[in-house]
């Protein structure tokens, strides 16, 4: 199912007056994606899931499912969840307690009214594919969380959706849980080939699920890509922000242009910028702009040369392989990546920039 959504605004009341939690959204979901919603508390990411599976009607704009309209309120057109044959996934899991494990998955088949047999047939077969055969006559409160969490996906797919949907599924899950839950569920989309839209505010869930990302701020989309167009593209530097950890270094630098090449000033350091980065910098008036480079593409070295500043480590931070350094000069505070484990707060280190990597923002 291929889902199309066109200038999509939603709007509510509140006490500071008309807000709007969308505004002007347009999306194009291809058939069999798994596309990811991303972005922070309040960035409008649920409610897009919501409209999408008509628990709520648009404001402005309308959605497409193929090639019915599914909810438009210029046209007065709002189809029901059951009417769009989406399946929702909640945080919550939302099983029901006085139920065994059989009987919540075969709920939605058997107020459909589906014959007992298909029924059996149908959750012992979704049950297997998620490996929870042996928990069929199990309850909901004698589960672990992953064991809960399947059964609430099982009771999603179970009558063949034509739309997978789901909002932060394993966000209440340990961490360990969660990375092999995402190494499952992944599993579990590809071999249904279902169009499946996740919602999450953490962005190493959404690189490692997503083949495309929605990148959302204020109910406004910033920037719409595969993974790795977000992270070594990104448009913007909010998008540039928040994709990657640690996150991308962003300085605001002032340059000058000299005989057509531009110097950039950093740590009382005057660096000049490779050429293939300057097509930006000749557009701008002004003389300052953000300079975002990733904490990788940060080097440490032993030589002082006229592009190495010497920096003091202000603070270490242990990833187990690698530690995050958090270095300064001045007022300007730089995060790198080392995989030595010698360097402790204090100590004063040599660093280079490898510019070819740098990304350049508007001021």
């Amino acid at each position: 199912m291929r889902v199309r959504i066109n200038h999509l605004s939603k709007g509510f009341r509140s006490i500071r007056g008309h807000v709007f939690a969308l505004n002007d959204v347009s999306l194009e979901i291809e058939n069999g994606e798994f596309f990811v919603l991303l972005g922070p508390s309040g960035s409008g990411k649920s409610t897009l899931l919501n409209l999408i599976s008509g628990l709520e009607t648009p404001t402005r704009g309308e959605i497409w499912f193929d090639r019915m309209l599914a909810a438009s309120h210029a046209k007065g057109v709002c189809f029901s969840p059951k009417e769009r044959n989406v399946a929702f996934v909640f945080q919550s899991y939302a099983l029901y307690p006085h139920m065994n494990v059989f009987q919540n998955i075969a709920f939605p088949l058997k107020i459909r009214g589906a014959e007992r047999e298909r029924i059996r047939e149908s959750v012992e077969r979704t049950a297997s594919l998620l490996e929870i055969s042996d928990l069929l006559s199990a309850k909901p409160g004698e589960l672990s969380g992953g064991q809960r969490q399947r059964v609430a996906i099982a009771r999603a797919i179970v009558r063949h959706p034509n739309i997978f949907l789901l909002d932060e599924p394993l966000s209440n899950l340990d961490p360990q849980l969660r990375l092999s839950m995402r190494t499952e569920l992944k599993k579990i989309q590809r071999s249904l080939g279902v169009t499946t839209i996740y919602v999450t505010h953490d962005q190493t869930e959404a690189m490692s699920l997503g083949d495309r990302i929605a990148v959302l701020r204020n109910g406004l989309i910033e920037q719409t890509g595969t993974p790795d167009e977000l992270y070594e593209r990104p448009q913007n530097p909010f998008v540039a922000g928040f994709i990657g950890s640690p996150s991308m270094n962003l300085i605001r630098v002032p340059f000058i242009e000299e005989k057509g090449e531009f110097l950039i000033l950093i740590a009382e350091k005057q660096l000049r910028m490779p050429e293939d980065k300057c097509g930006l910098l000749k557009e701008l008036s002004e003389g300052e702009f953000i300079l975002g480079i990733r904490p990788e593409h940060i080097l440490i070295t032993s030589k002082k040369t006229e592009t190495s500043i010497e920096t003091e480590v202000i603070s270490v931070e242990s990833l187990g392989r690698d530690k995050v350094l958090m270095v300064a000069k001045d007022d300007c505070r730089l995060y790198l990546l080392s995989d030595e484990k010698r360097f402790k707060e204090g100590d004063r280190i040599r660093i280079e920039l490898d510019l070819n990597y740098a990304h350049i923002f508007r001021a």
